[in-house]
């Protein structure tokens, strides 16, 4: 039996074990340690334990618990409610100015949280009943929050951005930095989008009826003050690493307690929030460790197969195709894949395949995790299992419908694929700043 039929037999067994609904972590370690014990024997037995060990001895994992934590913090405890009334107000008598709004909360949003979920369940919980209220189209807004509750996933401290820097070893810092052009240029297409769109269908955003727009302006400066506390925790944790005053371990622990401290500075820092915060934080980055060890294990067994070098040959050698064929076949297969998994997943099972090939083109590896995390937020919202098509349908109210949904995402999709290809044809978006602060 030779290699390349394992690593394919590795591969499908794996793919069918995840379609039926095994847990990501178990289907991708079940396969890895199995096939080492056929392989190696007993020897085999070992490369579980020593990718637990390798886990264990990563200093920057700590950084995923405490960017978790910090989150949930901001969340549980309110703090995004108060950013919201403030963009109702300043954005409220444009044209589709709610939309907007929400656009720039989930910026925010995504710069203290690094998780789609938690964009989500904001927009989904605060801004859409608003939206709705105000007359807004159901269908446009349902696209709205799903597109900008992606950017959770791009725009730093992107934990997303974090795992791929651990399994490509890849600087984090260097893939923060060149996340923040390319998420501020996908929050700018998608506030492009509404604000033409809203010019040719003004019914589709009306804005704040007269009376709610008489509001003096020193009310709206004091509902500036809501921004102060994300702009402040911001800085602390990303501002103070970029200057290189503290390391990426330390900057994630600043975040956690600048975020501890605000929602204690707001009087919200009660029992059940730090409960639901500690809670959900355990579980999440339990998730990620189970993942990320039952990756390397897997990735150790591939790399000892050959596996990298066969798929090299046969992309390269026998089918012909140049490096740009090559990778944009990739990003396809990321799509397909996104139908079925979550990022995490999709990460995991490609990574010891794609990073490998991605050095041997001769591609910049920062620059295709920012190309890896895009693509990632196409797929989320890829009919027909997109993952985000059915967190919104688990959060939205019952007059939204999954055909609402899947029609929402369509405008957001090829706006993204717009994106995407920006940043595939000008590579310096994403490198640009890394370069300027980092040599590259």
């Amino acid at each position: 039996m030779s290699y390349e039929f394992i690593a394919l037999m590795m591969f499908s067994t794996m793919m069918v074990m995840l379609l039926t609904g095994q847990r990501v972590f178990g289907a991708i370690g079940i396969v890895a340690v199995t096939s080492a014990l056929f392989l190696w024997g007993d020897g085999g037995s070992e490369m579980a334990f020593s990718a637990a060990m390798k886990l264990m001895k990563w200093y920057p994992l700590l950084t995923l618990p405490l960017f978790v934590y910090m989150g949930y913090m901001l969340s549980e405890s309110g703090i995004a409610d108060d950013l919201y009334k403030m963009f109702h107000v300043w954005m409220g008598p444009l044209n589709g100015g709610l939309a907007i709004g929400t656009i720039v909360l989930m910026v925010v949003i995504s710069a203290m949280n690094g998780l789609s979920v938690a964009g989500m369940a904001i927009g989904a919980t605060i801004a859409l009943p608003e939206l709705l209220r105000r007359g807004y189209d159901k269908v446009m807004v349902t696209g709205v929050i799903q597109a900008g509750s992606s950017l959770g996933i791009l725009v730093p401290p992107s934990v997303v951005l974090v795992l791929y820097g651990m399994i490509a070893r890849q600087p984090i810092g260097q893939l923060w930095l060149a996340g923040v052009l390319p998420g501020l240029m996908m929050a700018s297409l998608f506030i492009l989008y509404i604000v033409v769109r809203c010019w040719l269908q003004p019914e589709l955003g009306p804005p704040l009826p007269k009376a709610e727009r008489q509001v003096s302006w020193g009310v709206k400066l004091r509902l500036l003050q809501a921004g102060i506390l994300p702009l402040l925790i911001f800085f602390s944790m990303t501002g103070l690493f970029v200057m290189g005053v503290t390391s990426l371990v330390e900057s994630s622990a600043v975040g956690a307690v600048a975020a501890t401290l605000a929602a204690l500075f707001k009087r919200r820092l009660t029992s059940t929030v730090l409960d639901n915060t500690v809670r959900k934080t355990l579980g999440v980055s339990c998730m990620f460790m189970w993942i990320i060890m039952a990756a390397l294990a897997f990735g150790a067994v591939f790399d000892g197969l050959g596996a990298v070098k066969a798929i090299e040959a046969l992309f390269l050698e026998k089918w012909g195709l140049s490096p740009w064929e090559v990778l944009i076949m990739m990003q396809l297969s990321y799509i397909i894949m996104g139908m079925f998994l979550d990022d995490t997943a999709m990460l995991v099972i490609v990574a010891p395949l794609y990073v490998p090939l991605v050095g041997v083109l001769g591609f910049d590896l920062v620059w295709y995790g920012v190309l890896y995390t895009i693509t990632c937020q196409i797929a989320y919202m890829t009919p027909p299992f997109g993952y985000n098509l059915f967190l919104m349908r688990a959060m939205a109210p019952p007059e939204i419908t999954l055909p609402d949904i899947y029609r929402s995402i369509i405008p957001f999709v090829l706006v993204m694929t717009l994106g995407l290809a920006i940043v595939i044809i000008f590579p310096e978006i994403a490198l640009w700043l890394p370069g300027q602060l980092y040599g590259r």
